[in-house]
């Protein structure tokens, strides 16, 4: 499967990132991507009361974000991970952090609801607050890709490796990570915790993220990658916008799990 992870720079401006989007996605399938994957608030990237007042529902009629990433991925023939975007809840104050599959055709095959919020205060004195304006999920989610079983996360899941377990016992083979990881924790965590959620777990781990600054000061890391099953960086993104880029292979996972099989000797 040829998979690629988008790194973008988004900001405040729904239609202005949408169009983003778009250029990259396009990119991608004229890579030969089957499917991409878009960072955490690829659609918006800014004040809570404007985050509020773009969220939609993936329910009835489509929103712009909705519609442009159906259209993308019916237009273009590629499954599109779309990142993390605002999804309306019932606290009209606090939409869902949402990470939506949608397949070749377009339709809405799955939606993973971000279960762990980022609430910390950093030494570098950035205090984050997701679930002031956030609600949180409570669901482990997956879904067929091309035949291949995908686990849905985002961002400060990557911190809980018990998430991961519980998509691998679903039998994830590939598992997405959009992020929007600040630069402070970025530059330490990142890659190690990437890489060691493939080894653990040994999946594919495609992780898209945001880079630069955004609103409000916010700096985040990029470095947008995806990792083999053994731990393997595959592809990386550098500095800005971008692709990371690359061919998943299924026999290669198989061997690893067949050669170390220790997700079969677990006693806990």
């Amino acid at each position: 499967m040829r998979v690629a992870a988008v790194q973008l720079s988004s900001q405040e401006g729904r239609d202005q990132n949408l169009e983003r989007v778009h250029h990259w996605v396009t990119r991608a399938a004229k890579d030969g991507a089957e499917l991409v994957a878009l960072p955490e608030n690829f659609a918006f990237f800014g004040e809570e009361v404007e985050k509020c007042a773009v969220a939609e529902s993936l329910e009835g009629a489509p929103g712009p974000i909705v519609r442009t990433l159906r259209d993308l991925a019916r237009t273009l023939g590629v499954s599109i991970v779309a990142g993390g975007m605002p999804e309306k809840s019932d606290d009209p104050t606090r939409p869902y952090n949402t990470s939506v599959l949608f397949d070749r055709e377009g339709a809405i095959v799955a939606r993973y609801r971000k279960i762990h919020l980022f609430d910390v205060s950093l030494a570098d004195g950035t205090e984050l607050r997701e679930s002031r304006g956030t609600s949180a999920g409570s669901e482990p989610c997956v879904a067929k890709v091309a035949g291949r079983t995908l686990g849905m996360t985002i961002c400060y899941d990557l911190r809980f490796p018990e998430l991961y377990r519980k998509l691998g016992d679903a039998g994830a083979e590939l598992v997405t990570v959009p992020a929007a990881f600040t630069l402070t924790t970025g530059k330490d965590h990142w890659h190690v915790l990437l890489r060691a959620r493939a080894i653990e777990h040994q999946v594919f781990v495609i992780a898209p993220a945001q880079h630069g600054l955004h609103p409000r000061g916010r700096r985040t890391y990029g470095k947008s990658l995806v990792v083999d099953p053994w731990g393997d960086v595959l592809a990386q993104c550098g500095e800005g916008e971008g692709l990371a880029t690359a061919t998943l292979d299924f026999e290669y996972l198989a061997k690893v799990r067949r050669e170390l099989p220790c997700l079969g000797h677990r006693r806990l």
